[in-house]
Formats: structure tokens, C-alpha cells, sequence
């Protein structure tokens, strides 16, 4: 049934063109259109996929590819469309031996386009192994005045792999990587290396799959050179010649797109392998003295591992054996016995590729001797070495200092690496912003007096509220640390967020204190040498400057002005809004 209905199709070209633009991320033109295929849109065949699933289980991929090249071919130059047209062929298509006598060449002459408008899109539909013949294709293909462009880059069986090998003019960035790019550190690390890549290798990268705004001008600020995606206009039979309107505006806005950021601790992929301490087994078969001696041999040697056949079975402490040995006649009576004897037989095993978070969870959930024993590691099921819970404290202590300089624990916004990343950014650009410095005033007292839990449930507040009244693409909110913040708006609007902050934080702060601290408007903690002291209810204090092109030269600069901002604001009483208008420069840091 399918097999006649694509024969059908073939006879009749039943073949529908559909062209979709790619852009200038920069400027906001067109580059050129990649074109892309149909069946009847009656028919099971009408998507691609089952137009060439079928078509490979019948042995039909060359004629089917070679009718729709010559129809996406036709219809482009009928259209008169600009730019280049990016033509999809599979690599194997290439490695045909038919497909090297210049069939695209003459289509391309019958309909009178020049071979330097088109590019030869590769797109794997399966494996490619034979690069040597397929260098050889593309030279020949180069020869003719085509250029090359990888499709899928990362998706594909062996996108990278291909890029090193036949140095394409163009790359596509698969749209998994582009999609969510917003929200996801991981895909952004990955986008902006293989711009990296692209910029050395003098490829043009172009992100696939752009859907938002918000992914359209972080792809722009990544430096892509273009784009392409539903966001910016669907594949049509009748695509417009000119870039919408609105796409334009967007890519000529100023302003920095927000990167999302990650926690170091909540990401980190720090294994047991870190841990790892080639610390030598013994066997089973070993005796008791054998092992004592060897823990006197060695006096910084505090544990063995006894294993069997590679698999570990149990481990010997040095305290355990040698308190043992103390006691009267124990040395005679169990000398020459098997050390296993003395072992604990259920040490705590754990595999190297285990992370330090999860491992950290398992010993808190285990017999508290695990803690000082330590555990034994493995590399599928095979003894490789040994960790300690010290090793263990120290790294995990180690990720949370790291993780505090990238996002604060308590609120999870970003720390200061991320703040002065950004501030970089912005003032790389040359974009007008206003950095808000904001702070609690009376909150140490609070502290004292309610406990830390309050403390900490006012900060969460304000972090919330902070988000609450910023544009998530524009503007960029950081927690310095304790009761201080800094937001880094773009937003034209600024200054209205700001008084609605105040307003939100006034109406919400009374709710942390007990119904007589409400009603007095004070609250009374002790100062250092235990007197009363009657306190006002907390409030916030915002200090913002404007930052203009060359007026400051670092984050250290902008940190300063903000700085003294806020304490200019604290001088008024209740939430307060400063404003520096002044000009010049301080030299404090907040970071």
C-alpha cells in the first residue's frame, strides 16, 4: 500500500516545496532559505520522516532524494527568493556513485541558479563511517562551487566528528541545544563553545529551533552569527523576502540578555573518584599478625581493605586489630588466625562514578562508624581504592564555598561570580543600566531577637519580592550575601518596580513580628552590653545609579557608586529610594 502510494508520488511529484528563512542575528537580514519537503498532505507519506522511512525500506532513497532536491530547486528559483538556499542531502546520498556525475549541478543550471547560492545541508538519517570517501564527495561537490553545511550539530550520529573532517562554511546548532536555553546552564555552556569552535575554525554557526524572544536575543548576545525557527517565521510554500518587522526591533533593541545561572553545589558532578586512595588490599588467607605488622610498619596506615578475587569483603581498622592485640594472651590465640576474623564483613561500598552529594547522604543515613572507617571503592564491582570521611568533609565543605560564590544557599539567587559576570556584560555592550543596591535596615536586631529561622524567612522574602517586580530577560537580580541584594535593571520602568517593592515589603514585613511588636511599630532586642533597645519594624532602603557608557570602567566601580547609594537611602527613615545623580566614582567593592 505504501510502496504504491510513494511510487505514485514519484510519478506524479506529488512534492510539495516549503522554505524557511535563516537570518542575520546581528543585522536582522536574511541569509538565505533551507528548503524542505512534503508529500500530499492527504497522505501518510506527508512528513519527511515517513516520506524517506519508506523510502530506505524499499531501496528508493536515491530516486526519493534526488526529486525532492530537484523540486526544492525549481521552486526556489520560481519564487525568486534571496540569499542562499541550504539543500538537505543526506551523506550516504553523496557516497553514491550516481550521486557524483553532477545531477544537482545540472538541475541547478536547468532552472538557472548559481552554484555558489547553494548550500549542501548534510543531514544523517544514520550512521556515517566511510569520512575518507565522504571528503572525497564534498571536495567534488567544492569543486562545482557549493559550500557545506553539518545540520543537527550535536544530535546527529557524528555531527563533530564530520565537522573536523570535512570543515563545512556553515554549522547548525540542533534546536535541543537552543530550545530552553534561558533556562538551562548546561545548553548555554554548550552553545557558546561551539561558537567558540566556529569563531577558530571560520564557520558560520546557525542556532535551529529558536521559539521565544527571550531565545532569540540570547542567541544574539552569544555572538551566533544566524538563526532560524518558528519564533522567527514557520517554513511556508510562499515565505515573505524581507525579515518581519517586529523580529527586526527586537534584534536592533539594546540591552543584554539574563544568563541562566546554576548553583555549583546543586550541579556538581565531583565524584568518589576525587576521594580515591590506592591504598593496597590484603586477602582473606592474610593472618592477623601479618596485618598488625604491617599497621606498626606504617604508622599513618589507619585501614585495610580485605579483598577476594578483586571483590572487596570487609575492612580491618588499625584501632580495632591493635586494641585487640592488647589484651592479655589475644595475640597468641588469634595471631595466626585469617584476618577476617577482626573485619567488619559489611563495610560501606559505594561505586566511583557515586556523586560526593550522594555519597555524603548514604553515610549520614548509615551506622555512624562508616564516618571514621571510611569506605571502600569500586569500579564495577572491583576494589580500586579507598576514601575517608575526612577527604569526604573537606570536599564537601570546598563545593559549598564555591557554590556560595555562584548562588547564595539560602535564597538560591546568584552570588557575586555571576553579579560581576553580568556587570561585565553590560557594560561590554555600552547599554544604559541602573544598578539597585538593596538593603534591611534594623534586620541585625531582628536577628537577635526572633532567632535566625526569622532572620532567614525575611531574607527569602525579599528575594522573592525582588523577583516578583523585575522582567526575568532584562533584568538581573543578585544576592551579595546576608540582607544585601543587587538588581541590575534594563527595565525602562525601573523606578516604578522600585516603589512597588517598597509597597510590597511594607505590607508583608509586620507579618514576622508578634501581634504587640505590630501594634507598638518597634520591636526591643539587647545590645552588646545587655541593655534594651527599642527597635523599628524592618524596612528596606533601594540606592540606584545610573550606569552610562564610559561613566565606570568595572564592576568594582559600579559596586561602589551603588554602595554608597544605599547607604544614602539608609539615612531616610522607613522603605526608602535613593537615587545618585551625581557623577564621579568610590573605591568599595561588594565582592
Amino acid at each position: 500500500m505504501l510502496l504504491s502510494r510513494l511510487h505514485e508520488i514519484l510519478h506524479q511529484r506529488q512534492l510539495t516545496a516549503l522554505f524557511q528563512p535563516i537570518i542575520n542575528m546581528q543585522r536582522g537580514g536574511i541569509v538565505g532559505y533551507e528548503g524542505l519537503i512534503r508529500g500530499p498532505s492527504d497522505s501518510p507519506l506527508h512528513s519527511p520522516m515517513n516520506l524517506f522511512k519508506v523510502a530506505r525500506a524499499h531501496h528508493l532513497s536515491v530516486e526519493v532524494e534526488h526529486m525532492c532536491r530537484r523540486v526544492v530547486l525549481e521552486r526556489f528559483a520560481e519564487l525568486q527568493l534571496p540569499g542562499k538556499l541550504f539543500l538537505n542531502v543526506s551523506p550516504e546520498m553523496l557516497l553514491q556513485p550516481q550521486a557524483r556525475h553532477g545531477e544537482t549541478l545540472g538541475y541547478i543550471d536547468e532552472v538557472g541558479i548559481h552554484p555558489d547560492r547553494v548550500i549542501i545541508e548534510l543531514t544523517e538519517n544514520q550512521p556515517t563511517y566511510d569520512y575518507d570517501l565522504l571528503r572525497e564527495a564534498v571536495m567534488h561537490y567544492r569543486g562545482m562551487g557549493f559550500q557545506i553545511a553539518i545540520d543537527d550539530l550535536g544530535e546527529g550520529f557524528s555531527s563533530l566528528r564530520l565537522w573536523s573532517e570535512l570543515r563545512p562554511e556553515y554549522v547548525k546548532i540542533d534546536m535541543h541545544f537552543v530550545q530552553g536555553i534561558n533556562q538551562d546552564p548546561v545548553k548555554l555552556q554548550f552553545v557558546r563553545s561551539i561558537q567558540e569552535i566556529a569563531q577558530e575554525s571560520g564557520t558560520i554557526a546557525i542556532a535551529e529551533g529558536i521559539e521565544t524572544q527571550t531565545e532569540l536575543l540570547l542567541i544574539r548576545d552569544l555572538g551566533i552569527a544566524c538563526g532560524q525557527g518558528y519564533h522567527i517565521a514557520r517554513p511556508h510554500a510562499h515565505p515573505a523576502p524581507n525579515v518581519a518587522a517586529d523580529i527586526v526591533a527586537s534584534l536592533n533593541r539594546n540591552g543584554v540578555s539574563v544568563y541562566p545561572y546554576r548553583a555549583a553545589l546543586e550541579h556538581n558532578v565531583i565524584t568518589a573518584t576525587k576521594l580515591l586512595r590506592p591504598i593496597p588490599p590484603v586477602s582473606p588467607a592474610m593472618t592477623n599478625t601479618d596485618v598488625y605488622e604491617m599497621f606498626i610498619g606504617a604508622p599513618g596506615l589507619q585501614i585495610v581493605p580485605v579483598v577476594e578475587n578483586g571483590i572487596p569483603v570487609g575492612l580491618i581498622t588499625r584501632h580495632d586489630l591493635i586494641d585487640r592485640f592488647a589484651r592479655l594472651f589475644s595475640r597468641d590465640v588469634y595471631g595466626k588466625k585469617p584476618c577476617t576474623t577482626f573485619m567488619d564483613p559489611s563495610p560501606l561500598i559505594i561505586d566511583k562514578d557515586t556523586s560526593l552529594r550522594e555519597l555524603s547522604r548514604t553515610i549520614v543515613e548509615a551506622d555512624h562508624h562508616h564516618l571514621s572507617n571510611g569506605f571502600i571503592i569500586t569500579a564495577e564491582g572491583r576494589y580500586i581504592g579507598m576514601g575517608t570521611g575526612q577527604d569526604l568533609m573537606r570536599e564537601i565543605t570546598q563545593m559549598q564555598i564555591n557554590a556560595a560564590r555562584y548562588a547564595n544557599p539560602l535564597t538560591m539567587l546568584p552570588g557575586n561570580v555571576p553579579i560581576n559576570e553580568h556587570i561585565d556584560r553590560l557594560l561590554q555592550s555600552g547599554v544604559p543600566f541602573f544598578a539597585c543596591y538593596a538593603d534591611l535596615d534594623h534586620f541585625k536586631p531582628f536577628n537577635d531577637a526572633y532567632g535566625y529561622r526569622k532572620g532567614d524567612d525575611v531574607i527569602q522574602l525579599t528575594g522573592r519580592t525582588l523577583a516578583a517586580h523585575c522582567d526575568p530577560t532584562r533584568d538581573f537580580i543578585g544576592h551579595i550575601g546576608g540582607d544585601d541584594f543587587i538588581v541590575l535593571f534594563q527595565s525602562a520602568d525601573w523606578e516604578v518596580r522600585c516603589r512597588s517593592i517598597m509597597e510590597v515589603m511594607a505590607t508583608a514585613i509586620p507579618g514576622h513580628y508578634s501581634a504587640q511588636d505590630r501594634e507598638r511599630g518597634a520591636y526591643v532586642s539587647e545590645d552588646r552590653r545587655g541593655r534594651k533597645v527599642l527597635h523599628p519594624l524592618i524596612s528596606i532602603s533601594l540606592g540606584v545609579v545610573r550606569v552610562e557608557s564610559g561613566k565606570f570602567l568595572s564592576h568594582h566601580q559600579i559596586a561602589a557608586a551603588a554602595a554608597d547609594a544605599k547607604k544614602q537611602a539608609k539615612k531616610i527613615p522607613g522603605n526608602s529610594l535613593f537615587i545618585e545623580r551625581r557623577k564621579g566614582l568610590a573605591p568599595a567593592t561588594w565582592g
